[in-house]
């Protein structure tokens, strides 16, 4: 990782996933779960919730079967596992292929890595959609595989030690307020990114 006794620290450049490098759309889950279950999508817009079942699937603490469950339960929608499924992998839209072309001229200057909150599930789908954009970091660190999620700063601190990178040599990118300001009060230079054009704009800055 970055950094020897012989050369220079290498900096980090430190993406989400979601919304920074892959394109993605909860709405389209909705959808998918409400014509599979034949009900309205307004039961899933209006009451699907990121709750404590949602993050201890993010921290590996419970799998997709059992937040099919628990979404069964509280929804009161009955489905078979594979539409919860189907639905649930219907998320991703289209790579941000204009970030992900920046790489290669990055990659010389930056460490390439992940932080990203997500599930076993999510994350399986995404790694053999989008396997040529994937094997381009050079070190994924994934909520569920490492056992914190963002915006915590311990979680930053945490993946900056798997690093092995001080937070100051990061730069971290995200579309999302409370991970940017969690990932400065750990230490790093964070960008909040809300699009693709504002990615890119970043990224060319480095």
């Amino acid at each position: 990782m970055p950094g020897s006794d012989s050369t220079p620290p290498q900096k980090v450049l430190l993406l989400d996933l979601g919304g920074v490098v892959l394109g993605i759309d909860f709405r389209r889950v909705f959808r998918h779960w409400a014509r599979s279950a034949g009900v309205d999508e307004s039961l899933f817009f209006n009451h699907w919730a990121l709750d404590q079942a949602y993050k201890d699937q993010e921290i590996g603490q419970l799998d997709f079967a059992a937040y099919a469950s628990h979404l069964s339960t509280n929804l009161g929608v009955s489905m078979p596992l594979q539409q919860w499924r189907a639905g649930w992998n219907a998320l991703w839209t289209e790579p941000y292929y204009e970030v992900a072309a920046l790489f290669a001229s990055l990659k010389p200057r930056y460490t390439l890595c992940a932080f990203s909150n997500t599930n076993a599930e999510h994350a399986t789908s995404f790694m053999l959609r989008y396997p040529d954009i994937m094997e381009q970091f050079d070190h994924t660190f994934l909520s569920h595989e490492v056992g914190c999620r963002k915006p915590s700063a311990a979680a930053f601190r945490h993946v900056c030690q798997l690093m092995q990178a001080e937070p100051s040599q990061v730069t971290f990118l995200d579309d999302n307020q409370d991970n940017v300001e969690g990932a400065q009060s750990a230490g790093l230079i964070a960008h909040l990114t809300r699009s693709e054009a504002e990615v890119v704009a970043v990224l060319q800055t480095l």
